[in-house]
């Protein structure tokens, strides 16, 4: 996210803390040992399942409903960012985005930009691709329950920072929970490194959902965050994105209802995987 050119402040990130820079709880977390091995393939397998979610993600149309916003004193809000959107593909297979509903920004402190929307598809769900693994370090923590899915967690890293002076790739840096059935990852919690003096970004959390008993696409991504000037200054930000109507091939544009303030919906808990035959 972008600062405003006209204040002479560059952004910082909280503080990291442990070895990503936010806090996670592992009390839920069972340690449970595997093999270097097993690991590996554990890995290997989810690599090429999200390769795969990438590619069936191109065949799909959906909705989504942005709403960024900074809170100021006494926990008001003081400005907002919306962008509601139908995404398609054109017959040559490139996405489309279709606006539905795009009021004119009342941000002040910082810029969302349509690209910061485009790191909900890619960086902050982590869809990694297998030619990307070699990038990262994953640390295996152990299994977590949640509703009825038992996931394999895994911290992970980038092993070398991207110089953002050289390049413009984006890593990620969080936390991933990965089904221990579909190997296909069904939640993630992190933000995009390397950031520079005029972006920054939130730390966010990604819900899937289960669509045609095949992938697991986003759900539900939400950020509670502060960004943090060089000066002190703090700019508390609240994001909340909504993906629906996930339906393969081309359809009409579904109109969403008019603006609506963001809510602290609770989190959706992400729908069982389809017993196999």
């Amino acid at each position: 996210m972008k600062r405003i050119k006209t204040i002479a402040f560059s952004l910082i990130v909280l503080c990291f803390a442990a070895f990503t820079g936010f806090a996670q709880t592992t009390s839920n977390i069972a340690k449970k040992d595997l093999s270097q091995a097993e690991i590996d393939k554990i890995i290997k397998t989810m690599a090429g399942n999200e390769d795969s979610f990438r590619a069936a993600l191109t065949e799909y149309v959906f909705t989504r409903k942005a709403t960024v916003q900074t809170i100021g004193l006494g926990g008001q809000v003081s400005g907002t960012y919306r962008r509601d959107s139908f995404l398609t593909f054109t017959e040559d297979g490139k996405r489309l985005e279709r606006i539905l509903f795009a009021p004119v920004s009342t941000l002040k402190e910082i810029r969302f930009t349509p690209e910061d929307l485009e790191d909900l598809g890619g960086i902050n769900p982590f869809a990694i691709k297998p030619s990307e693994v070699s990038l990262y370090n994953f640390n295996y923590l152990g299994k977590e329950k949640i509703d009825e899915l038992d996931l394999h967690v895994f911290d992970v890293s980038p092993r070398v920072i991207p110089n953002p002076k050289k390049t413009t790739q984006r890593l990620f840096q969080g936390r991933i929970w990965i089904d221990d059935r579909d190997l296909m990852i069904v939640k993630s919690k992190g933000k995009a490194v390397p950031e520079t003096k005029d972006n920054k970004y939130p730390i966010v959390e990604t819900w899937r959902e289960n669509v045609d008993g095949k992938f697991w696409f986003p759900a539900y991504s939400s950020a509670d965050d502060e960004l943090v000037f060089d000066n002190g200054q703090v700019v508390k930000l609240k994001m909340r994105v909504q993906y629906t109507d996930y339906a393969q091939g081309r359809s009409s544009v579904k109109v969403l209802d008019d603006d609506e303030p963001v809510e602290d919906n609770p989190t959706p808990s992400p729908t069982p995987t389809p017993k196999k035959p």
